[in-house]
């Protein structure tokens, strides 16, 4: 009986390391990325007034600091939330320059995650961006932007593993971005933004 209750004892004891160290290996649903984007839009537009010759007025591309928040409700799957601060761009007319303009533009896509437990790790998502317009100054206040824009999101990216927290990522994005613009309340032409968003970074699972 002494023997068989150590034998009890050893078993029970191994039995809940496995599950401890089953537990351990376990990642966190939760991953933060920090990247530095280069914004590239495609700077298509209708011809000013209906008249005369599209694509005459272009969106300046910029690099930004960008941030997002995902969480994994499954080994493969995970929602990404990504984030910036307002960012200032410049508006041209034929390539001279008629004023600038702050674009905040929250993004949420949902991610399918193909190898997530291996070093290299790709993934693709797809969303929706909202795009809040604001501190409009273009030609000395005569004209402005539409407010805001909604527009589909796509992603394509890899992560690769540097340890079983750290990560560094390789991501493009493709947003789709619109505004109207106005002269004295009417509207004279549409400007597609529509940006590629090529960006690099590093990541961090808890």
């Amino acid at each position: 009986m002494k023997k068989l209750a150590i034998l009890l004892a050893l078993a029970s004891t191994l039995s809940a390391t496995g599950v401890a160290h089953a537990q351990e290996a376990q990642p966190s649903p939760w991953l933060i990325r920090l990247r530095a984007v280069d914004v590239t839009p495609d700077n298509k537009s209708a011809p000013i007034g209906g008249t005369g010759a599209s694509d005459r007025l272009s969106v300046s591309s910029k690099t930004i600091p960008e941030a997002d928040i995902s969480y994994f409700f499954t080994a493969n799957w995970a929602t990404e939330l990504i984030l910036t601060y307002p960012q200032k761009h410049t508006v041209s007319l034929d390539g001279s320059s008629i004023g600038t303009f702050k674009e905040l533009p929250p993004t949420l896509l949902l991610q399918y995650h193909f190898t997530p437990s291996a070093t290299w790790s790709p993934y693709l998502g797809l969303g929706i961006n909202y795009t809040r317009i604001s501190n409009v100054d273009l030609a000395n206040g005569a004209d402005t932007l539409q407010g805001h824009s909604f527009g589909p999101a796509i992603q394509a990216g890899i992560d690769y593993k540097i340890d079983d927290h750290w990560l560094i990522n390789f991501d493009i994005k493709k947003v789709q971005l619109r505004s109207n613009v106005y002269a004295s309340g009417t509207q004279v032409s549409s400007v597609h933004i529509d940006p590629w968003l090529l960006g690099v970074g590093i990541g961090y699972r808890f």
